[in-house]
This record gives C-alpha cells, sequence and structure tokens, in this order.
C-alpha cells in the first residue's frame, strides 16, 4: 500500500467536497466570503495590513475556467483574498532572544510537514532578518515548493525568508493547510515557480491562487475527518516499519542457515568442497581452527581473498561511454559520457571501496568506465558466483563497521581478503542460491503488497 498516495487521495476528496457530507444549515461560504472582506477591509483601515494587489473575482456565478466542481454551498476564492500572504514581519536576528525559536527550511519533514528539530539563536551561526511566526498561522515554504513543507505554526517563533507565515482571516488554518498541502496546489506550484535548481513561488502568483472555500462549519469537519483517516494511515505505517523490520531480520537469519549447512539438504553425492578448492590451489589445505561450529562433512572453510580479487578495469581512451558511478547505479542521476577511464563489461560485478556504504556490491548494465569508489570484484570461476556474493552480504555489516579513513572511509581490503568463509560443494552452492532466491522473493512480494 503506498501511503503517500493515500494520504492525497484524502485531501483530494476533502478540498473537493467529497469527504464529509454537506449540510444544508451550514452557512455558506459566499456569505463567509463576504465577511472576511468586510473584515479585511476593516484591518486595512486599522493599518493592521496592506491592501493586496487586486485578484481574480469570485463571483461564483462569473467565476470561469474554474480548476475543478466544488458543491453548491462552496465558493472560489484566492489566497490574497483570505489571507495576509506576503505581507510578513521582518525581525532582525540581532533583535532575537537567544532562548526563542528560529525555524529553518531543514527543520520541516518533506511530504509530512512535521518539524524534526526546534533550535534557539545561539545553537546556529545565523545572519540576516527573520520572519516572525504566530500560533496557528500557516508557515507555507515558497522554496521547492514540491517538497510540500507547509505546516499549521504550533506556537509563535522566527523562520527563514523562505517560509512564508500566513494569517487566515475568518479561514480555518487547518483546513487552508491541507488545500496548500494537496496534488491540486503543488501542481498550480509547479507550473509557476522560477528558478530552475531552487524554484520558488512568486508572491503575486501565490495570491491569485484560486482556493476552495467551504462553510467554515465544514471546514471544521473536514479538519477532523482528515484527522481520523492520518491517524489510520499512521498506524499502518507503523505496522509497516515493524513488518520491513522483521523481513529484514528474517532474511539474515535465511542467510545464517544458508552458510552454515542449514538451509537446504546435503545430498552424499556431491563432490566434496576440498576438491573443489583444490582445483582453484592445488596446495589448499583445510585451515586448523574452525570458524563456523558444526559445519557439514562435505564443506570447508578458506579466506576470502583465495576466491575473490579486487582490481581495476583496464585504461581505455577513445570510446565514448558511460562514467559509472554510484548515483549511475542507483538509477538517482543519468550517467555522464567520457572518453577515457578504465574499462568495465557489461556485467561485470563492481564492488564500493569508497564511502560509508563501502562493501556494496553491484553489476552493470552496460558497458563502461569504472567509478573511482569501485573495484572490480573477481571471483573464481569454480565457485558459484550468487553463493559467493550470498557471503559478502552476510559480510557487508562487518565490513561496515571496520571502515579505514577518517574524512573518507574506505572498505578494510585487508579485513576483506582474510574473511573465513564457508564453502559447501558446488552443487549444494546453486540449491542454496535457488532457495534464497525463493525465500527472498515471498519476503519482497509481502513487503511490495503493504
Amino acid at each position: 500500500m503506498d501511503t503517500k498516495k493515500l494520504r492525497q487521495k484524502i485531501l483530494d476528496l476533502a478540498i473537493r467536497g467529497k469527504l464529509v457530507p454537506q449540510d444544508p444549515n451550514d452557512e455558506p461560504a459566499s456569505v463567509l466570503l463576504e465577511r472576511i472582506r468586510a473584515e479585511k477591509e476593516q484591518l486595512i483601515k486599522e493599518g493592521k495590513i496592506k491592501r493586496s494587489k487586486k485578484s481574480a473575482s469570485t463571483d461564483k456565478s462569473h467565476y470561469e475556467n474554474v480548476p475543478f466542481e466544488i458543491p453548491e454551498n462552496w465558493c472560489w476564492t484566492t489566497l490574497g483574498e483570505i489571507s495576509n500572504y506576503g505581507q510578513c514581519e521582518n525581525v532582525s536576528v540581532k533583535e532575537i532572544a537567544e532562548t526563542e525559536w528560529i525555524l529553518e527550511l531543514e527543520d520541516i519533514e518533506k511530504d509530512s510537514g512535521r518539524i524534526l528539530q526546534q533550535l534557539c539563536k545561539n545553537e546556529r551561526k545565523v545572519c540576516g532578518t527573520r520572519h516572525k511566526f504566530y500560533p496557528n498561522e500557516i508557515l507555507y515554504s515558497k522554496l521547492r515548493t514540491y517538497l510540500n513543507k507547509v505546516l499549521v505554526a504550533p506556537s509563535y517563533g522566527y523562520c527563514t525568508s523562505e517560509i512564508i507565515p500566513i494569517h487566515c482571516v475568518e479561514t480555518n488554518p487547518s483546513f487552508l493547510c491541507l488545500v496548500l498541502r494537496s496534488n491540486y496546489f503543488l501542481d498550480y506550484t509547479a507550473s509557476l515557480g522560477y528558478g530552475v535548481k531552487m524554484p520558488r513561488l512568486g508572491t503575486n502568483d501565490a495570491l491569485i491562487s484560486y482556493i476552495p472555500l467551504p462553510p467554515l462549519s465544514e471546514q471544521a469537519r473536514i479538519v477532523d475527518e482528515v484527522a481520523k483517516w492520518n491517524k489510520i494511515i499512521d498506524e499502518i505505517e507503523d505496522d509497516k516499519l515493524e513488518l520491513e523490520s522483521h523481513v529484514k531480520q528474517i532474511k539474515s537469519k535465511i542467510l545464517d542457515l544458508a552458510i552454515s549447512g542449514k538451509l537446504v539438504p546435503q545430498d552424499p553425492n556431491d563432490e566434496p568442497a576440498i576438491d573443489l578448492l583444490k582445483r582453484i590451489n592445488p596446495d589448499f589445505q583445510p585451515c586448523d581452527n574452525s570458524h563456523y561450529e558444526n559445519l557439514p562433512e562435505s564443506w570447508e572453510e578458506i579466506a576470502m581473498g583465495e576466491i575473490c580479487k579486487l582490481y581495476d578495469g583496464e585504461k581505455v581512451s577513445g570510446p565514448s561511454l558511460t562514467y559509472i558511478d554510484v548515483k549511475f547505479l542507483r538509477g538517482t542521476k543519468e550517467g555522464e559520457i567520457v572518453t577515457t577511464g578504465k574499462f568495465v563489461s557489461q556485467g561485470s560485478t563492481l564492488i564500493l571501496v569508497d564511502g560509508e556504504n563501502s562493501g556494496e556490491v553491484f553489476t552493470t548494465p552496460i558497458d563502461g568506465y569504472q567509478g573511482s569508489t569501485f573495484k572490480i570484484l573477481g571471483i573464481s570461476e569454480h565457485l558459484d558466483k550468487e553463493y559467493v556474493l550470498l557471503l559478502i552480504k552476510r559480510s557487508q555489516k562487518l565490513l561496515r563497521e571496520n571502515k579505514v579513513g577518517s574524512a573518507i572511509p574506505h572498505l578494510n581490503k585487508k579485513m576483506f581478503k582474510e574473511l573465513i568463509v564457508p564453502v559447501p560443494p558446488l552443487a549444494e552452492q546453486k540449491r542454496i542460491v535457488a532457495t534464497v532466491n525463493m525465500q527472498f522473493y515471498k519476503l519482497d512480494m509481502i513487503t511490495s503488497e503493504l
């Protein structure tokens, strides 16, 4: 189950008037809107807010090109008409007490709008000015709006200039927050944001954005109903995380059983592992001290360096090929085309030797040039390649915990080569791989359907 899509579907129903029933006894939104206009005029006369640029007409009978249909007792308005968007109270950081809350963009979790941390001034090196905000104002990030960093302020404080505090006039701030967090509004801001690397929403585009306005009583009912659904989804996500943790533990247990000879039965007709290892090294002698207790008689132990070699591809110049780095292999960016490098062929096995995830293994999908953080993993042709990769996968936690280097951690190559690993007969290696793959597939099917 995609809980993120489910949350957005609920928001979509909410802002279209399809989540809770309408009550004919509610004061129509058109009356509410007239009261909002009158109150804003009074605030303007008192000098508490400034008049915004004139926005589009919100007379429902003359409204054209509406984003979507809404119930009869709702009406369309604009963000500028029901709020003070853009009229921020700027305060110099020098005037902010050291114990007061300063909210930065990185303090807000993307998509959920939850606050990750609440820091005061003396815990950061800050300068310039900040916007002051008050309880129940909406804090809206105009920068990279697709991150959906929108929330209702729980208390007063100060925030970066990329966060806009919005004071709602006669409108439920929690309902307006739902609108601003909806896919409808995300799509609107995505089409208007300016800037390439760090797109942001312009003030005038925000002011004239269309907002569906229900009766005030219905706004409260919608907020309560969405909260009920979100609580249910939170429980689903908690259960999902717990199940994913269990699945991870089960996979680890399966690997434990696999490399201890307890996952599949032994076949007395299989060629013993010692004969296999002597083909790799005629001088091979079994280890004196067993690292794995109670291994089957047909198994042996050997150092990883005897069955795996780490090396670089041959230096080549001329062909235009993809530079194969981690981001390319993880699919987070397109590959850079270069004309020289260490050649690796499609299907090669690369092991990450630099960085926090040292020990992670990848298969190259195309011919290319080897990234600087990788080594080619050469596995003996006498062994089942997938079985050896299971051995490495089982050792990844140990390898990560024993990296070397300070500024840039590296794979402990000495430890990698000296790792003692169990080797079953070749036929049993293949049975182990088939069984592990089948069990992992079943577990992955369970988690994919959550």
